[in-house]
């Protein structure tokens, strides 16, 4: 009797519509999945077309080329002997659905659309796709002709239906169904599955991987089971980056672990189990068997085919392993270096350019593509060929090997301290000093003679000169003096990008980075169109508080001393005339609340869905011990009238890493209006009318 079952999971790097590229990746997953001895292979969802297609969902060349790589995959030799389980679009009576199929030996065995879509955040599932709403019901699936051709079949199963194969039996949820009230796997494990997989589209959040793997584990926990998880990882052509974790889980406990972050497009996971160790640990649980006798059962597509083998007594199987977590400051050194890198290479430019100021923000930006080199090295180091290959041709250089991660970081990034009449020796100082330990070809430049220009069409066409606050201007005088700096810093930002390697005899242009932190978005503590405006940002969703944590992370695992003088200097945009030649304008006054009380609305807001009102109800309770009533209803006001005269800076937001669940990203996130009441009359009387009471 056939009793150790050897199956496979992966993470795929796979690139929205990169057909040929995600076709050629999946083939490289069942080849590593067969080389191991593997009879199933799971792969991530909508892996044949890539996750991230949005819109394109809507095109019937989607649905085309998604049949073609299907019957690309169906008749090599290389699916044969194990069942493949692949994620694609299909239409299905006119309508979409979001499908695994699932395939063996040149015959499909089963299309399973997906029950229940994401569609909270980032996930926009529902514009797309409609949910199976049919609980354990089949319909007949007519296959397109390129497919009956292959496989000889003219109807194929499609509906909510497990696989029944000669020793096992196996049922499939789709990332969303693992997170929903009422997951499939409960009723199927009822109902005797032993297998339960999960193909996933998952994205990267700061302290969110726990959260997946706990889920996965107590999937299993309660009813017993093998749990197969696979994700997609890396960047598809969009704000996220999937962190990879693929796993396979068993009766509660984790047996294989995949990486969270990595620069391998292809990473395969293979263990084998006992299936009488599901069963023993089933046999026990006595409140789940009685549910089971009560079951409905599942259809079941019958497959002569084992997962085992006959004579398997011998074959060791996976033991439990303790799961290792990364830290945020990890997290926040590996997820955006590896988003960095796919940006880089899929976009076929030749480095990064970073106005560098000297501050937390863009230093720690600048620490990020350090800690991308340093994963490219190391990739390399440990055999990658395609990341060889990727940094070969970024280079443009044939015979390059990139070992020291400064020296690669030397030849693709380029930082420029662009100074003004109002910045200090200390800051471009410290640039400079950073510059040089992470290795970056280092610009300084002067911004004084454009910013008189600039000013002065203004005065020769209007006759007016504006002038500082501190010269005797007003407000609105020294805000458009300082945006002008802003904004010419911008300029010249792109002009060095687009010239900087023209000038230096080399190929090819430079991407912009961003550095606004998600804080100062939601504050609204930008120029619009300044240096925040870029290519990409890769500390976009990342708080000020979780840099400073960073920052600290460089100085003690990169020995990067520079930034100690960095994280003890008072965060300012250097924007206004120095007194006495030192920095008099700082964030946290310009702003008129810290940074940790930012955080703290910025959860409000987004993330607990509070309004003016309801957040001053939770704030007084929280802050009672430094805050009065009034003084908490002063800061909530302030706060809700900086971040709606702000608002409309959003739509115009740098696409930046999605990192934070209180992010105020406009483009599909944080769904917001951009112009405001500013006065929030209704609800700030509400708040007053408490405030008197108390």
């Amino acid at each position: 009797m056939g009793r150790a079952v050897t199956v496979a999971t992966c993470a795929l790097n796979q690139w929205a519509l990169d057909f040929e590229g995600n076709l050629e990746r999946i083939f490289r997953s069942i080849d590593i999945a067969k080389s191991k001895g593997a009879r199933y292979r799971l792969g991530p969802e909508l892996e044949i077309c890539g996750y991230g297609c949005s819109d394109h969902y809507y095109e019937s060349d989607t649905l085309l080329h998604s049949f073609q790589v299907l019957e690309k995959l169906l008749e090599s030799p290389a699916t044969q002997d194990i069942i493949c389980d692949v994620g694609m679009p299909v239409l299905h009576r006119n309508v979409r659905y979001n499908c695994r199929v699932i395939f063996l030996n040149k015959k499909i065995l089963l299309i399973r659309p997906k029950i229940s879509l994401a569609n909270t955040g980032n996930y926009r599932e529902l514009r797309w796709f409609t949910p199976w709403s049919k609980a354990r019901h089949v319909e007949e699936y007519f296959l397109p002709r390129i497919i009956q051709e292959v496989t000889g079949q003219e109807t194929v199963p499609f509906g909510d239906a497990v696989l029944a194969t000669t020793d096992t039996c196996l049922g499939a949820e789709i990332c969303e169904e693992l997170w929903a009230p009422n997951s499939p796997h409960i009723e199927m494990g009822l109902d005797g599955v032993e297998i339960f997989t999960n193909s996933s589209g998952s994205h990267h959040v700061l302290r969110k991987a726990h959260a997946r793997v706990d889920l996965v584990n107590s999937a299993t926990a309660k009813n017993g089971g093998i749990y197969i998880l696979a994700n997609q990882k890396g960047c598809d052509g969009d704000r996220l980056y999937y962190d990879g974790c693929a796993m396979i889980s068993m009766n509660g406990e984790t047996v294989a672990q995949g990486s969270q972050f990595s620069l391998d497009d292809v990473e395969v996971l293979v263990a084998t189990l006992d299936l009488e160790d599901v069963r023993s640990y089933r046999a026990e649980i006595s409140s789940r068997n009685l549910a089971a006798s009560k079951v409905t059962p599942y259809p079941r597509v019958k497959v002569n085919f084992a997962l085992s083998c006959p004579d398997d007594v011998a074959v060791p199987t996976c033991m439990p392993i303790q799961w290792r977590h990364h830290s945020p400051e990890e997290e926040i050194s590996l997820g955006p270096a590896c988003w960095l890198w796919d940006y880089l290479r899929r976009s076929k430019q030749a480095g990064f350019l970073l106005p560098l100021s000297g501050g937390i923000d863009s230093s720690a930006t600048a620490c990020i593509v350090y800690s991308m080199c340093h994963q490219v090295c190391l990739a390399v180091k440990n055999g990658n060929a395609d990341v060889l290959a990727d940094a070969r041709r970024i280079v443009n250089d044939e015979t390059y090997i990139p070992e020291d991660p400064r020296e690669f970081c030397k030849r693709v990034f380029t930082t420029c301290y662009m100074a003004s009449e109002n910045s200090s020796q200390d800051t471009c100082n410290r640039a400079k000093l950073l510059a040089e330990q992470i290795g970056s070809y280092h610009i300084n430049l002067n911004i004084d003679a454009a910013v008189k220009a600039v000013v002065g069409i203004f005065s020769v066409v209007t006759g007016r000169s504006p002038r500082f606050s501190v010269y005797g201007g007003s407000s609105r005088e020294s805000l458009a003096l300082q945006n002008v700096q802003a904004r010419i810093r911008m300029v010249l930002a792109y002009l060095f990008a687009q010239l900087t390697l023209w000038a230096r005899g080399m190929p090819g242009g430079l991407l912009v980075l961003g550095s606004a932190n998600v804080d100062e978005s939601l504050r609204g503590y930008l120029t619009k169109y300044d240096c925040s405006s870029a290519d990409i940002n890769p500390i976009g969703g990342i708080s000020k508080t979780d840099l400073k944590n960073f920052i600290q992370y460089c100085i003690e695992n990169f020995q990067l001393t520079a930034l100690r003088s960095i994280m003890s200097a008072p965060p300012t945009a250097e924007l206004e005339p120095l007194v006495d030649g030192q920095v008099a304008q700082t964030d946290e006054a310009d702003m008129g609340m810290t940074y940790a009380e930012l955080s703290v609305y910025g959860k409000l807001r987004k993330v607990a869905k509070a309004g003016p009102y309801s957040m001053f109800c939770k704030l007084i309770n929280m802050w009672k011990e430094i805050c009065t009533p009034r003084e908490v209803a002063s800061k909530v006001k302030h706060f809700f009238r900086m971040y709606s005269v702000n608002r409309h800076k959003m739509t115009t937001l740098t696409p930046s890493y999605h990192a934070e669940n209180y992010s105020p990203d406009d483009n599909r996130f944080d769904l917001r209006p951009f112009l405001y009441n500013t006065s929030w009359s209704w609800q700030f009387r509400c708040i007053d009318k408490q405030v008197k009471a108390l």
